[in-house]
Parts: C-alpha cells; sequence; structure tokens
C-alpha cells in the first residue's frame, strides 16, 4: 500500500510538470492520437481492398489491433523509463537511487510516466469500441474476461521486453536499437492476428516471445474459431514472461559498476 500512494504521488509530480505546458502537453497527445490514426487508415484501406485476411473481417481485425495497440500504449505509458534505462545510467542518475531507501526498479519506473500516450489509449479505445460494435461475435461473460486478460497478458509481455531492454544496459551501457523490433514492430504487426504472418514468426512469436499467447490463441476462442475454453486462459501463461525478465534484472543489476557520470 505503501508504494501505491508512492506511485500515486509520483504521478501526480509528472501531472504538475507536464501542465506547466499545457499546450505542449495538448498538441504532443494529440500527436500520439494522429500516429495510430494513419496505421488504423492502413487497415481500413487493406481491408477496403481485400475484404477480409485469412478469414478475418474487418471489425475482427480492428478489434484484435486495438487490443494489441491497448496493451503496448499502457506499458510504454508506466514502463516508458525502462525503454531509456541507459540515459539514466549514463547521467549518473541510477546511482543517487541506489542510494534511496527503495527497491530501485520501482523508482526507475517512477522516474518517467509518459502520460502523453494517452492519446494512442483513446485511439485504442475508439477502435476497440468500433470493433465490438461491427464485428459477429456472440458475447458472453467469458470471452468479456478473456479481452480483459489479453489486454493484461499484453501489458505484462511488454512490459518483460522493457525489462529485459534495461537489464541488457547494465553490460552495454548502451540501448540495443534491434530491441525495438519487439515493441514498436509488435505493434505494427499486431494490426493483425499473429497467425497470418507464416510458420517461422509464428514460432517465434509462440516460444520466445510470446506475443501469440495474449494476441492470437484467444483471439481464435474469441470469435468463436476454436471452443477450447483453455485458450481464454493463455494470457495468464504470458504473464510468466515476466519472470525471467526479472530474473535477468536482478542477474544485472548484481554485476552493475557505475559509469562513474
Amino acid at each position: 500500500m505503501k508504494s501505491i500512494r508512492l506511485y500515486e504521488k509520483y504521478l501526480l509530480m509528472h501531472l504538475k510538470s507536464m501542465m506547466q505546458h499545457k499546450t505542449s502537453f495538448f498538441f504532443t497527445t494529440i500527436g500520439q492520437f494522429l500516429i495510430s490514426f494513419n496505421i488504423f487508415l492502413g487497415v481500413l484501406f487493406m481491408m477496403d481492398r481485400f475484404n477480409e485476411v485469412k478469414g478475418f473481417s474487418y471489425g475482427e481485425v480492428l478489434l484484435c489491433f486495438s487490443i494489441t495497440l491497448m496493451a503496448f500504449t499502457i506499458a510504454e505509458t508506466v514502463f516508458r523509463s525502462l525503454d531509456t534505462f541507459e540515459t539514466i545510467i549514463g547521467n549518473g542518475e541510477f546511482d543517487r537511487i541506489l542510494l534511496k531507501p527503495r527497491d530501485s526498479l520501482f523508482l526507475v519506473l517512477c522516474s518517467k510516466i509518459e502520460l502523453t500516450r494517452m492519446g494512442r489509449l483513446m485511439q485504442a479505445v475508439i477502435m476497440l469500441a468500433y470493433g465490438l460494435h461491427s464485428s459477429t461475435i456472440v458475447w458472453t461473460p467469458v470471452r468479456a474476461l478473456t479481452v480483459v486478460l489479453m489486454i493484461t497478458g499484453g501489458v505484462a509481455v511488454f512490459a518483460g521486453i522493457y525489462l529485459i531492454f534495461a537489464s541488457i544496459c547494465f553490460f552495454t551501457l548502451e540501448g540495443l536499437e534491434f530491441m525495438n523490433i519487439f515493441t514498436d514492430g509488435a505493434r505494427e504487426y499486431g494490426k493483425y492476428p499473429i497467425g497470418i504472418y507464416g510458420k517461422t514468426l509464428f514460432t517465434i512469436c509462440t516460444y520466445l516471445v510470446p506475443f501469440a499467447l495474449f494476441q492470437y490463441y484467444p483471439f481464435l476462442f474469441l470469435t468463436g474459431r476454436t471452443s477450447n475454453p483453455w485458450y481464454s486462459l493463455l494470457p495468464l501463461a504470458a504473464c510468466l514472461f515476466l519472470v525471467p525478465a526479472g530474473f535477468l534484472w536482478n542477474f544485472g543489476l548484481s554485476r552493475y559498476q557505475s559509469t562513474g557520470s
């Protein structure tokens, strides 16, 4: 409870800081909305030309994309500081964090909260609402819960990727740009159900980085393409991705040496 109250204080501090420049905050938020809106237009034009993708209708594709975009946006809002962790190490801020009587990972997360990403979240909510309306899914409490689990599992997977990225910085002291393949790249190819991209990528997204566990398999259950109820629980298995990510963070932290900045 103390950590929650402390996080709320940090959140309020970030909000007050951003509100010192209201115009900048407003236009940045609108910019985030428009960026994701362009991606939406790409899906619209594609589906207008081909009507469906491997049997998935326009409404189903929008529903799938909105869930992925929402999970990514929430993760980026909360865990953005891990994406810029090389800067925190390089300028000596992490050394100061280690001197404070709180968990270092918690304080890193509190150091940067990207509230301007709410513009992208608004886009995801609108797309989700339209996808729910235009799809032919017969909604039940189990299917509604599946959507919640898909978003939760997605947040956990993206958070795990950010945590792995930050953990690698303990050894390299620099960010590795290829990690963006698994964050920004996943947001892009998450526009469509992952199963359409071929066996190789599908295998990677199932066993290496478990995108398929929160996006594709439960989506098959959601759209009635399988009646196996266990598919709806696979996003919980995707949350386990945080376990090895957490081990890697602790391993890197135990071998951290100050940059001397």
